[in-house]
């Protein structure tokens, strides 16, 4: 049978109707994406966008950054379009409200990735693009319920959680762009199990864009993501599991499930910063992606750690979570206090790492 959120004739229907979308989307995104990318790494020399090794770095050599403007322009030119075109699309305000606050996250991290902005004008930025981002997705036109303000709100400090947490966690090469390839991935097939074609094209295409954009970021990396495409990213990855959730709530448990590595390691390290009374907005080393990359491990293999968890924890239970809705919700409890579990257990042995480094040196 296939999968409960859609009838088995009508599944089996868009199986091949899809199979000719996908591949024009993806090749779209991969190729604009790409291609703005290799500009992007020429404007960053000329203007001396280059982000410098240092105490609260992980990389040891010049790069430029800004290339996250690719997955950017290849989400605006070819996504965006999906959403609007294809079967089971969303209203064209709907679109042009997502397009607008991608593009307002965008501006203000490309602003920042010229000159360091204040913390306030960037969060004010993307709390109000989250904003018009919830109402509109979640809005009666789309969805058939109106949702109460209240909610709205707190949907919107969710999608700026979101914007924050993938800046935070865009520390070493490769790893955001695989997470959301990964996710986006993701996205596409619970998509094409419920019957959203628009959203199940734009999620692959996003992935692909994110593929462009990894041929030069893949360790060692030849350009960073930046701002603009970190925070872009969180709202894109907030935005679609919205229009999923607001197809078939059920969907939330498979959606949180795909980014509980991201989460997590935000998360937990978030609460131990201000837990310390640290400022929580300011750069630093304490994830535990950083730490691995401290201890030893690397980019290629720290990436490879998260990925593995993605595809043996992760994809397991997000599938299950979307086969089995009635389970979802303790699929996902059980998935993040695993998560945390190895979070802890990870840092822990990232510190022995060390100590046994400093020792064995000494």
């Amino acid at each position: 049978t296939g999968p409960r959120c859609v009838p088995y004739t009508a599944w089996c229907t868009n199986n091949v109707r899809n199979a000719a979308i996908i591949p024009l989307g993806a090749v779209c995104g991969l190729l604009v994406s790409a291609l703005v990318v290799a500009a992007s790494l020429h404007y960053a020399r000329r203007r001396g966008l280059i982000d410098q090794p240092g105490q609260r770095r992980s990389h040891s050599r010049p790069t430029p950054r800004g290339g996250g403007i690719g997955i950017v322009v290849a989400a605006l030119l070819c996504a965006m379009p999906s959403l609007a075109l294809l079967p089971q699309a969303l209203p064209m305000t709907t679109v042009l409200v997502l397009a607008l606050a991608l593009c307002a996250v965008a501006a203000v991290g490309w602003r920042d990735d010229h000159a360091a902005l204040p913390v306030l004008p960037r969060i004010g930025v993307h709390l109000l693009a989250s904003l018009a981002a919830a109402a509109f997705v979640f809005a009666p036109a789309t969805s058939g319920n109106p949702v109460p303000w209240p909610w709205l709100f707190a949907i919107a400090v969710v999608f700026a959680g979101s914007i924050n947490a993938h800046n935070f966690m865009d520390g070493i090469d490769g790893l955001l762009g695989l997470q959301a390839v990964y996710v986006f991935c993701g996205y596409a097939l619970l998509a094409h199990a419920a019957g959203q074609t628009a959203v199940m094209v734009a999620a692959a295409t996003a992935a692909s864009a994110c593929l462009g954009f990894l041929l030069y970021n893949l360790p060692p990396a030849r350009i960073f993501m930046g701002d603009v495409g970190s925070g872009a990213l969180g709202l894109l990855i907030a935005a679609f599991a919205g229009l999923l959730v607001r197809h078939a709530f059920v969907l939330l448990w498979p959606c949180a499930i795909l980014s509980s590595a991201f989460l997590v390691d935000a998360g937990m390290t978030l609460l131990l910063r201000m837990s310390g009374g640290r400022r929580w907005y300011t750069a630093h080393r304490e994830h535990l992606y950083q730490w691995m990359v401290r201890s030893g491990f690397g980019h290629a293999r720290t990436d490879c750690m998260y990925m593995l968890w993605n595809l043996i924890i992760a994809a397991p239970a997000a599938w299950a979570a979307a086969r089995w809705p009635e389970h979802g919700f303790v699929l996902a409890v059980a998935t993040y206090a695993l998560a945390c579990a190895t979070w802890c257990a990870g840092k822990r042995a990232c510190l022995a790492a060390m100590r046994s480094r400093k020792h064995v040196l000494a």
